[in-house]
């Protein structure tokens, strides 16, 4: 990416001249030197022929020495400019939604009546393959999982991290949160989790294949909980209830979407299921709220650095100086 070189604050050039005006408009600095005064003292000098220093004299610096404080000076005003190499304006995605999955892992879950490329596999493996391209095209939400059987538990709490809840998606597997399906307390998870979070657009997706059997808190009830919170719930029904087999309860399902603004769908096998995740994507289209971001490079430590490094210099220098003298007199 090619990028430019710039001062974020080019004004700081205007003190450039500063050291001079305070040279001319300020008086110098006179330094006093003690004296002995003593009768005939006018007299002695003329005898002696020597010619009386001032009281106070203005110490001299060398051209060299003003050459160097003054580009210290311009380095330092260079440093405070802020150096910087700026790169071409990016777009960051901003999050703009939490959407929540839970998903059943009750044993009937572990039914293999689904095919996945004329192989048959079980319902939660199927839900699992399809699943995973839907998280990842959630790229401007925030996604969470909770699992629920017997019991619900968080799998994955909110992330922008969309890869890390396509692996805690893949390691989870029937039979982890016991062997019925308690609805209910699954919402309530959820909710629990989006009271902790402060993005206040809240979609669930619910996914299940049985009644919900739990005595703590009934699946309505639960839903009147996320109206009132302003949470949509979008709820799938996995197998087919005319199935003698199948243990479905539609109704319930359907109650708990409508509630809450949200839509029902039933998914019989892989395929009508995949066409469920593309309709969820057009009721719940990604919203990109975008924000600039603009990549820079700082580059004040250098001319910092050189400053500094150079009055280090001087300083030695003047040491030096001030030693090799005095050992010539000695």
């Amino acid at each position: 990416m090619p990028e430019n070189f710039q001062f974020a604050y080019p004004y700081v050039a205007l003190l450039a001249p500063l050291p001079f005006l305070v040279y001319w408009l300020l008086p110098a600095i006179k330094n006093r030197s003690s004296a002995l005064i003593y009768p005939y003292f006018e007299r002695t000098a003329i005898v002696s022929k020597q010619k009386p220093k001032k009281a106070s004299h203005i110490k001299k610096r060398n051209g060299f020495a003003w050459v160097a404080m003054y580009l210290i000076w311009l380095l330092l005003l260079v440093a405070m400019a802020s150096p910087e190499l700026v790169g071409k304006p990016e777009r960051k995605i901003k999050t703009s939604r939490n959407f929540l999955i839970l998903a059943d892992l009750s044993f009937s879950m572990a039914n293999k009546d689904w095919v996945i490329d004329s192989q048959p596999v079980t319902r939660w493996q199927a839900v699992k393959d399809i699943m995973q391209d839907f998280i990842v095209r959630r790229k401007s939400d925030r996604m969470g999982l909770v699992f629920f059987a017997s019991n619900a538990y968080i799998q994955a709490p909110f992330t922008s991290d969309l890869e890390t809840v396509r692996t805690m998606l893949d390691e989870a597997d029937v039979g982890m949160a016991g062997q019925m399906t308690n609805i209910g307390k699954a919402i309530v998870k959820g909710m629990d989790m989006f009271e902790r979070d402060t993005i206040e657009s809240k979609v669930m997706l619910l996914l299940t294949d049985g009644v919900d059997s739990g005595m703590d808190i009934l699946p309505l009830d639960a839903a009147n909980m996320a109206k009132n919170d302003s949470t949509i719930i979008y709820t799938v029904g996995i197998g087919d209830p005319g199935n003698s087999s199948a243990d479905l309860d539609e109704r319930t399902l359907s109650e708990i979407s409508n509630l809450t603004g949200g839509k029902y769908f039933r998914a019989k096998d892989a395929e009508e299921l995949e066409g469920i995740y593309a309709e969820l994507e057009k009721l719940e289209p990604i919203e990109y709220e975008e924000e600039s971001f603009i990549p820079k490079t700082l580059l004040y430590y250098y001319p910092l650095g050189s400053a500094l490094a150079l009055a280090l210099t001087l300083v030695l220098l003047s040491n030096m100086i001030l030693i090799f003298r005095r050992l010539r007199k000695n």
